[in-house]
């Protein structure tokens, strides 16, 4: 088992690894839409919060020897499920015509009062 910390990614907000590779996997934990070059967070635009989030996916696949291509699993947590052709818009747009399974759950409340977080399972 492998923890990664990707240079081109948001640093993990708590005692977690940003990813995990192991046994032909990559585990990316939820990721918030955070700008990793300034540490802002994106709120109130889920269009451009979506967007953020699926490039620092991308950024730690392809730094971990993945890509977005070998996705097999999405999870989704949206504050406000009324969003979500807004967001379903985006991440079509974002993967193009790969399509892995994905849950989108509206929930409560997510980490640092954010609109949106995605995490991913990948093959290496």
């Amino acid at each position: 088992m492998e923890f990664l910390q990707p240079k081109n990614a948001p640093k993990a907000i708590g005692p977690y690894s940003i990813a995990v590779k192991s046994n032909g996997f990559i585990f990316i934990s939820g990721q918030l839409p955070i700008i990793p070059e300034t540490g802002e967070m994106v709120k109130g635009d889920i269009k451009k919060a979506t967007l953020v989030i699926l490039k620092n996916i991308k950024n730690i696949l392809e730094e971990s020897g993945s890509s977005i291509e070998k996705i097999i699993k999405v999870n989704v947590y949206m504050m406000d499920i009324s969003k979500f052709n807004e967001f379903n818009k985006i991440y079509a747009e974002f993967l193009g015509d790969h399509r892995p399974a994905r849950a989108v759950i509206q929930v409560a409340g997510l980490p640092k009062n954010s609109d949106i977080e995605i995490e991913a399972i990948a093959e290496v």
